[in-house]
């Protein structure tokens, strides 16, 4: 047992994770879980945007060592990548998971034994990629794992695209948010999400994430423990809007906020029907990116990538 403890062994201890499990499954009859509202009764087999009925789809599990330091460590992130997606990014780099739905579907019991074989493998977490849409399964598969020991921290693996109300719901049981903030702009997150409201859904998620756990915390074997890991992917021609991104992290989130700036940028899915999409991010555009965090007051940034760029 690892001398953190999670904070979803007290919350299951005070028996609140059940009641969590409970108020999430009730309002899946008419689901307003994310932003888009679809209220769409998924317990008799309907489904909206995220495609996802009652049960979670998954596409794959495995320990992952292409994350960021702090969770990949010696033994890896256990990650879980979800089937489907709320966001649904027309230039996705999983568009064959998102969009087209390459995944098996799975009961709570199997997501638990999952999360349990992760652990057993010794990933430093679990981590839940686009987990948007299936709160109230993973809610239910926490349940059943923390029973059978699970023990390892959980990271909400997440776009970005997230009610407050849903995270609200989630406080006690992630100890880290890892958040995507994709675009600054409405009218790029409109025309690649059909989402313009993404922009102010993010900041107000980012928000009320870091209200819970605030910044990321690392242990003195380099391994986090909990709080925020922000992740931003740098678009061609400053789609993304990145400085704006970095000067409200840093006046409205924290100047400690750790940051992965990502350069892996290649148009995918449907990204050629975008202007300014259908290139690769050139280096001088990351490297512009790079400096606007710096310039904004964002120094505690994640080096593996950007040693790779421009060492």
């Amino acid at each position: 047992m690892p001398s953190y403890q999670p904070v979803y062994i007290e919350t299951y201890k005070k028996g609140l994770l059940t009641e969590k499990k409970e108020t999430a499954y009730s309002a899946l009859s008419s689901c307003t879980f994310c932003p888009r509202k679809c209220k769409v009764d998924r317990l008799s087999g309907e489904i909206g945007i995220c495609k996802t009925g009652e049960k979670a789809f998954i596409s794959s599990f495995n320990p992952h060592f292409g994350e960021e330091e702090p969770l990949v460590g010696t033994k890896g992130s256990g990650t879980i990548f979800f089937t489907h997606c709320n966001l649904l990014c027309n230039f996705c780099q999983n568009y064959d998971i998102s969009h087209l739905g390459h995944g098996e579907e799975v009961s709570n019991e199997q997501l638990s034994g999952i999360m349990l074989h992760l652990q057993n493998e010794g990933c430093h977490n679990i981590n839940f990629v686009t987990p948007s849409h299936v709160v109230p399964q993973i809610l239910s598969a926490v349940e059943i794992a923390v029973k059978k020991g699970l023990s390892v921290p959980l990271v909400y693996n997440t776009g970005g695209y997230d009610r407050v109300e849903t995270l609200v719901l989630l406080e006690g049981v992630f100890d880290i948010y890892m958040p995507d903030f994709k675009f600054w702009h409405p009218e790029v997150a409109e025309t690649t999400c059909n989402a313009k409201d993404y922009p102010d859904i993010a900041r107000k998620a980012l928000i009320e994430m870091h209200r819970q756990v605030g910044d990321l915390v690392i242990n003195d074997s380099g391994i986090a423990e909990g709080g925020i890991l922000l992740r931003h992917l740098v678009l061609p021609g400053d789609l993304a809007g990145t400085r704006d991104i970095m000067r409200f992290v840093a006046g409205e989130i924290s100047l400690n906020t750790y940051v992965n700036i990502m350069p892996q940028y290649r148009p995918c899915g449907k990204a050629d029907e975008v202007k300014g999409l259908s290139v690769h991010l050139a280096q001088k555009d990351y490297k512009m990116a790079l400096q606007a965090a710096l310039e904004e007051g964002i120094k505690r940034l994640d080096s593996r990538r950007r040693r790779f760029m421009i060492s």
